[in-house]
């Protein structure tokens, strides 16, 4: 299959955020929210008033905004967000993770919303903002359902963000302004079946031949990968060359050679759509909830400061997988609290934890695994003392 070459594989650090609203998963409902011009011409999410919550049930939220530290335009774009993902996503979890089928009809909210493009340029349809209004974004929309933040976090990040960082303009022009506003949906396509946290090792391989590349192989574990319009796919363009051989390519479906396999039944994320591709010449008692608080604001802190670090170009990779690496226990930790402070209850559909827990523990496994971050962690280290 011939595809579009993006770019050289640059190390990308996810910043992943599912964790934390995961901890924290307590359901309102709100007012949807606009789009406003800003002074600057940029555009955002305003706020609105929280509305009165159905059957007169109110779920209470701990969060506190002096110790997360965010500004009145960051308190208002998550309060805006917070209402839209309890109006429009919240009503709905249990049934997507029922079902194990995203709906559909997000995509263009989230666009008209203006959060399929938080870290992208205004000319290509973005808001402009960084990573800690990502994160924001996650964090709530994760509150609402941890597999529609999958999705939503592998469209905006892991695709959108990488065509916007290392697209050639011709190739932002083309792809990003359909990405953002949800008309498309995108992907990123990186883990093999024998090869998930060691990237390295992947298979694919992209041959060079006259007008593009030929790509042959498989990709697993692909979220948004049934139902993703726009993909950014790794493969060995250099095997020889080990890391630096690994070239990124953005292929688009229906294109001849490349073909999806049936979706997978996970055991939690159901709703996040997930699937192999194929390419075949493709031309939460009183003390608990105070643990719990505490692991919540702990996981919520690090991440915050990560994502900001981040926005000044100050990326540490021990950091970004601390990051992980902590809130991920510290939400399996909370939903399992969860679960025992609801006794019988805790283990029963009729109540969202067994969801929440069987969602948190992808975490560990799912975007390099527990023990690979902590490797990392200590390589970090190790580098750093031998300088």
């Amino acid at each position: 299959m011939y595809g579009t070459p993006l770019t050289i594989l640059k190390r990308w650090t996810p910043i992943g955020t599912c964790w934390l609203s995961l901890l924290e998963n307590t359901p309102m409902n709100f007012l949807l929210k606009s789009r406003l011009p800003l002074r600057n011409g940029s555009t955002r999410i305003m706020g609105a008033m929280r509305s009165t919550v159905a059957n007169g049930k109110r779920h209470a939220s701990f969060y506190n905004t002096d110790i997360a530290g965010l500004t009145d335009e960051q308190i208002e774009f998550r309060d805006a967000v917070a209402d839209f993902a309890q109006r429009e996503i919240a009503p709905r979890a249990a049934e997507v993770d029922r079902s194990n089928n995203f709906p559909m009809d997000l995509w263009e909210k989230f666009g008209s919303m203006g959060l399929l493009g938080v870290t992208v340029s205004e000319e290509y349809g973005g808001i402009n903002s960084g990573y800690l209004q990502h994160t924001i974004a996650m964090e709530e929309i994760s509150r609402a359902s941890g597999s529609v933040a999958l999705s939503y976090g592998a469209h905006s990040n892991l695709c959108v963000n990488q065509i916007h960082r290392h697209g050639t303009p011709e190739q932002k022009f083309k792809y990003l302004p359909d990405l953002v506003s949800g008309k498309k949906v995108g992907a990123l396509a990186m883990s093999e079946p024998g090869s998930g946290s060691d990237v390295v090792s992947m298979k694919l391989r992209a041959k060079k031949v006259d007008g593009g590349y030929i790509l042959d192989g498989n990709k697993f574990w692909i979220t948004n990968g049934p139902i993703a319009d726009t993909l950014v796919v790794y493969a060995k363009t250099e095997p020889e060359l080990g890391s630096k051989g690994i070239t990124a390519f953005i292929i688009e479906k229906g294109l001849k050679g490349f073909s999806t396999h049936q979706k997978l039944d996970k055991f939690g994320m159901r709703g996040s759509d997930t699937c192999e591709l194929v390419f075949e010449e493709c031309e939460v008692p009183e003390a608990k909830i105070a643990d719990m608080y505490t692991k919540l604001n702990a996981s919520r802190s690090y991440v915050y400061a990560v994502g900001r670090a981040c926005d000044k170009g100050q990326i540490s990779r021990r950091d970004c997988a601390g990051a992980i690496l902590y809130s991920t226990e510290r939400s399996i930790e909370v939903a399992m609290e969860a679960m025992q402070c609801l006794g019988g209850n805790g283990y029963i559909n009729d109540y969202p934890t067994g969801r929440i827990l069987r969602d948190a523990r992808l975490y560990a496994v799912g975007a390099g695994t527990q023990e690979i971050r902590r490797m990392l962690i200590g390589r970090e280290f190790n580098q750093e003392l031998l300088r």
